[in-house]
């Protein structure tokens, strides 16, 4: 199941360059961070196993977003934007990700504050939200990521 998430962050360096700027630290006590929490399954690929997880979500209306999904209590996963930026760590593997401009839609948690406010998800990708819950799902490939968040 790790080895899974693992491999496809590997993937992940032909994203970006890991010479960006690194983002500043996030500190969502400050005032006008909006935060949603709940659980998520990623499945990085058709067939594959998801991994189930906490999700933790939280805008600014400057642009600012920032991810984190985790299996307590370890991050899997923390990614954070910027109008200008965009950031992807995976702890457990000591990498760093970065670019500049509009994150690669290949990465798809830096979509998913974006989807949610109604931005239209990357090309190649869907979206679906209801009462229970949202998905964000690639047809092609199997990969989606599927939660909810607590109210």
């Amino acid at each position: 199941m790790f080895k899974i998430f693992f491999l496809g962050m590997a993937a992940l360096g032909a994203a970006g360059c890991v010479s960006a700027p690194r983002l500043p630290p996030v500190n969502l006590q400050q005032p006008g961070w909006t935060v949603h929490e709940g659980q998520a399954v990623w499945t990085k690929k058709r067939g594959a196993m998801g991994v189930a997880g906490e999700i933790l979500l939280a805008t600014r209306t400057d642009g600012r977003t920032f991810v984190q999904f985790s299996k307590t209590p370890f991050p899997l996963l923390t990614a954070q934007s910027t109008p200008t930026s965009w950031q992807v760590e995976v702890p457990a593997q000591n990498r760093r990700y970065a670019g500049r401009g509009r994150p690669p839609g290949r990465l798809i948690f830096l979509w998913l504050a974006r989807v949610l406010e109604g931005e239209a998800p990357p090309k190649g990708w869907s979206w679906h939200s209801d009462q229970q819950g949202w998905r964000l799902e690639n047809p092609r490939t199997g990969e989606q990521i599927e939660g909810y968040f607590s109210p």
